[in-house]
């Protein structure tokens, strides 16, 4: 069975590179997630863009729009980037990712640049160019990283580039990975309020916005336009991953949801690698998905909401 994962990151965040190396115990590198990707059958990714600078860590208000995927950027001379030289190659002049070529991006947003009005002209113009490249798919919103409730009228800018180029919004949902962020303003019930106001345009829920599954299910279930990604329920190393499988409280956590949801194309799955290895994560999955829906979960509802994925892949 061919997959695609719809989340994935590959950015240089000192949070991901411990993560990998203490917890998940992933080769966090453009090599070795074509290693482990292509043993497990995986022929296409989606990377969350995001960045950060040295000093602050993410959410850093500071980084420029859009956010990229920089774990393995280079200078355009092919030297590789100063560390302290952090930066998407759509956001400045003279840098490259080398992410591996089955990666395609969701670039990153960071409001806080989109406020102030003497830079937001520029960051919106950097934004839409970066959606004509052929391996940005679509764009992703870090609700609470970022202090604005996604149905804020700084994001309106970013949902009429989406609904102009045809492309979905990837939205956090749920528990952050930073405890300097906000949990109000990633509740999976503000994106009920975006998806009535913007119908033209598919959001997704990344994580199943758990812990509050049951209200993604809800909004996924009501509203066409909305979708439940299935990344990041687990971080943990492949034991870790099989013993939750055992453990009933947990899996039915989560299974109630989709059960409730009843639309099993209304699932996407993902990884959120490097938090997870993803030959047990997608074991992990399986299991909260009957058999005859493998295909829609695991490739077809990528293709379908992510339209530009058909070109990326070379589908026809």
């Amino acid at each position: 069975m061919k997959i695609i994962d719809a989340h994935i990151h590959f950015s240089n965040l000192e949070s991901f590179r411990e993560t990998a190396e203490k917890i998940s115990f992933v080769d966090y590198t453009g090599k070795g997630l074509e290693k482990e990707f292509g043993e497990a059958g995986i022929v296409a990714a989606i990377g969350m863009g995001l960045t950060e600078q040295e000093a602050w860590g993410f959410p850093d208000h500071a980084s420029p729009n859009p956010m990229g995927l920089d774990l393995e950027e280079v200078l355009s001379d092919g030297k590789p980037c100063n560390t302290a030289f952090k930066t998407g190659a759509v956001r400045n002049a003279g840098t490259v990712s080398t992410a591996p070529d089955m990666v395609a991006c969701c670039v990153g947003i960071n409001p806080v640049r989109l406020e102030r009005k003497e830079m937001a002209d520029k960051e919106l113009e950097n934004i839409e160019m970066a959606l004509f490249r052929p391996d940005v798919v679509g764009i992703k919103i870090y609700a609470g990283y970022y202090p604005y409730y996604v149905y804020d009228n700084i994001y309106e800018p970013i949902y009429l580039l989406a609904e102009k180029y045809n492309l979905p919004v990837v939205i956090h949902g749920g528990v952050t990975y930073s405890d300097r962020a906000l949990l109000k303003y990633s509740h999976p019930l503000a994106v009920d309020e975006l998806a009535v106001k913007y119908r033209n345009i598919n959001f997704i829920i990344a994580h199943l916005g758990d812990p509050w599954v049951m209200d993604t299910a809800a909004v996924v279930s009501k509203n066409p336009n909305v979708y439940g990604d299935l990344s990041g329920l687990i971080v943990a190393d492949g034991a870790k991953i099989a013993s939750l499988r055992k453990e009933r409280l947990f899996m039915d956590h989560i299974m109630r949801a989709i059960v409730y949801a009843e639309k099993y194309d209304k699932f996407l799955f993902g990884s959120d690698w490097p938090l997870a290895p993803v030959k047990p994560y997608i074991e992990f999955v399986k299991d909260l998905v009957p058999e005859e829906y493998h295909e829609d979960v695991f490739w077809k509802n990528a293709i379908s909401v992510f339209p530009k994925l058909k070109d990326f892949l070379k589908l026809g």
